[in-house]
C-alpha cells in the first residue's frame, strides 16, 4: 500500500508517483480518445459555420441572416458562451470532479447543436450557438485538467499538444463535409447545413459512450478525502498495465503528504493564481490573447476572404481550408515530442515568434497582391503549423503551472478572458474589415494578429517555465501539501 494517515485528515501517498512512472499502454490510449477527441468536433463546428456562411445567406437557405451575421455575430457568440461556459463549468470541475463535469458538458455541446441543426429563425441559430459554446468552454476545462492529471509526466507535452491539436483534424473533416453540404446538386439549400451539425451530435454521442470508461482522476480523488477510491482506480490501472507489458511496474520514487480538503474557497485560488504565481498568470494572458485573436479572427473569416478576394466559389472554399487544417495538425503531430525534450520555453517562444513573422511576410505578399488563391493557402498552411503547436501549448502551460486545486478554474479563466479579448473581438473586427472589400483592411487583420503572437512570443521567452518531464505536483506543489516546502523553480 503506498497510502498512510499519520494523523485524521492528512495522507502520504506515492499515487502521483506511481501515475506519472507507467509506460504507455492501451489505457492510456483509452483515455486520449475518450477525452481528447472532443477537439475534433469543435473543429468540426468552427469549421462548418466559417464555410457554410455564404450558403446560409442565400435565398431559400431557410434563415435570414447574412454572411456577416454568420462569420461576425455567430462567431462571437459561440466565442462568448465557450468563454461563460469555460468559467461556470470550470469552479464545478474543481469542486465536483473532472469525470462529472465531461460528462455533462458534453451533454450541453450534444444538445445544443441539434437544436442548431433545426434554427428556423436568426436569433434561434445566435441562441443555440452560444449554447454550443457553453457547453464546449467547459470541455476545455475539465478535459484538460483530466488529461494532465492522468498522462504520465514523460509524455504529458506531447500528448497534450497532440490532442489540443486534433481540433484540426475536425476542421479537415468539417471543410469537406462542407463541399457536400454546398453542393445542390446534392443536398437542398435548406437541408445540406442542417445535416453538418446533425452528423456532429452522431459522433458526440460515440464520444460519450467511450467516456463512459474514463475514471475520475485520482489526484483530485485524493485531495477531496477520497483517497480509497484513489487508490482502487490507480491499482486497477497498475493491473492492467502490468498484465499488457508482462513486468512489473518500477517503484514510485517520491511521495506527498497533503492535508485532505472537500473545496478550496475562490479567494483561495484567486491568491494563488494573482499573487503567488503571478508571472505565470502574465504569461497564461499573453499567450492565450495571442493565440485566440489569431485563432477566432482569421480562421472564422477565411472563407470570405476566399469568395470576395479571389471569387473561389463558395462550394469550393472547403478544398483550401482542408489543405490548412492539415498543416495545423501537423505542427502539434511533428514538433510536440520537441516540448518534451527541447523544452517548454524554447519551443513556446519560437513557435509564436515565427508564426508571428510568417504573418507579416503574408500580410505584404497579400497586400502588393502577390498572391493567388492557392499560394495565400500555401503561405497560411506554413504560418498555422508553428501557430499550432504554440495555440496547443497555452492549453498545455496553464493547465500545469498552477496547483492541482486551482487547475480546471486555471485553465478556464485564462481561457476566457484570452479569448474574450482576441476571440469576441477577433471575429467581429476581421468581419468588418474583410467585408470593405479593401485590400488594406485586410492587411491590418493580419498584421495586428502577427504582433499580438509575436509579443506573447517575447513574453514566452521571458517568463514560461521548465516543466517538461517534471510531475505535476514538482511544477507547482499543490496547496493542500503539509510537508513539502515549495522550490525557487515551483514559485517562478
Amino acid at each position: 500500500m503506498s497510502l498512510t494517515a499519520p494523523q485524521p485528515g492528512t495522507v502520504t501517498t506515492a499515487i502521483p508517483a506511481r501515475l506519472d512512472r507507467l509506460p504507455w499502454s492501451r489505457w492510456h490510449w483509452t483515455i486520449v480518445i475518450g477525452l481528447g477527441t472532443v477537439w475534433i468536433l469543435d473543429g468540426l463546428e468552427v469549421t462548418v459555420v466559417g464555410n457554410i456562411a455564404s450558403r446560409l445567406s442565400e435565398p431559400g437557405s431557410g434563415l435570414a441572416i447574412s454572411s456577416g451575421q454568420v462569420t461576425g455575430m455567430a462567431a462571437a457568440l459561440y466565442v462568448a458562451g465557450a468563454c461563460v461556459g469555460a468559467l461556470f463549468w470550470g469552479r464545478l470541475t474543481d469542486r465536483y470532479g473532472r469525470k462529472q463535469l465531461f460528462m455533462i458538458t458534453l451533454a450541453v455541446y450534444l444538445a445544443a447543436t441539434a437544436l442548431t441543426a433545426v434554427s428556423f429563425q436568426p436569433w434561434w441559430f445566435f441562441l443555440f450557438r452560444f449554447l454550443t459554446g457553453f457547453g464546449i468552454g467547459g470541455e476545455y476545462a475539465a478535459i484538460n485538467s483530466a488529461i494532465d492529471e492522468l498522462i504520465p509526466a514523460y509524455h504529458r507535452g506531447r500528448v497534450d499538444l497532440i490532442i489540443n491539436g486534433s481540433f484540426w483534424v475536425g476542421a479537415v473533416g468539417g471543410s469537406l463535409l462542407s463541399i457536400v453540404a454546398l453542393n445542390t446538386s446534392i443536398l437542398a439549400k435548406d437541408v445540406g447545413w442542417r445535416l453538418t451539425f446533425a452528423l456532429g451530435v452522431v459522433l458526440g454521442l460515440v464520444i460519450l459512450l467511450v467516456r463512459r470508461h474514463v475514471p475520475e482522476s485520482p489526484r483530485w480523488l485524493l485531495i477531496h478525502g477520497r483517497e480509497r477510491e484513489a487508490e482502487q482506480v490507480v491499482s486497477a490501472i497498475e493491473r492492467q498495465v502490468e498484465a499488457e507489458k508482462g513486468e512489473p511496474l518500477p517503484r514510485p520514487e517520491s511521495e506527498i503528504t497533503i492535508h485532505q480538503r472537500k473545496s478550496i474557497g475562490f479567494m483561495d485560488i484567486a491568491r494563488t493564481v494573482f499573487s503567488r504565481y503571478r508571472k505565470r498568470a502574465a504569461l497564461g494572458f499573453s499567450l492565450f490573447i495571442g493565440q485566440a485573436f489569431l485563432y477566432n479572427a482569421i480562421t472564422f473569416g477565411f472563407g470570405a476572404i476566399l469568395t470576395k478576394f479571389f471569387h473561389v466559389p463558395a462550394d469550393r472554399t472547403g478544398y483550401y481550408f482542408a489543405v490548412i487544417a492539415i498543416g495545423n495538425f501537423f505542427g502539434p503531430l511533428l514538433l510536440g515530442k520537441l516540448f518534451d525534450t527541447v523544452g517548454r520555453r524554447v519551443m513556446i517562444s519560437s513557435t509564436y515568434l515565427l508564426s508571428g513573422l510568417l504573418l507579416f511576410v503574408t500580410a505584404w505578399l497579400f497586400g502588393r497582391g502577390s498572391l493567388t488563391a492557392g499560394t495565400l493557402t500555401g503561405c497560411w498552411c506554413v504560418v498555422l503549423f508553428f501557430a499550432s503547436a504554440g495555440a496547443s501549448s497555452a492549453y498545455l502551460t496553464v493547465s500545469e503551472v498552477f496547483p492541482m486545486e486551482t487547475r480546471a478554474m486555471s485553465i478556464a479563466f485564462f481561457y476566457a478572458i484570452g479569448t474574450a479579448a482576441g476571440g469576441i473581438s477577433g471575429p467581429l473586427l476581421f468581419a468588418d474589415l474583410t467585408n470593405t472589400g479593401k485590400v488594406g483592411d485586410t492587411v491590418l487583420a493580419f498584421q495586428i494578429g502577427a504582433g499580438l503572437m509575436c509579443a506573447a512570443g517575447l513574453v514566452a521567452a521571458v517568463l514560461a517555465v521548465r516543466a517538461e518531464r517534471r510531475s505535476l505536483e514538482d511544477i507547482a506543489l499543490p496547496l493542500t501539501a503539509v510537508t513539502q516546502a515549495a522550490s525557487a523553480k515551483a514559485t517562478q
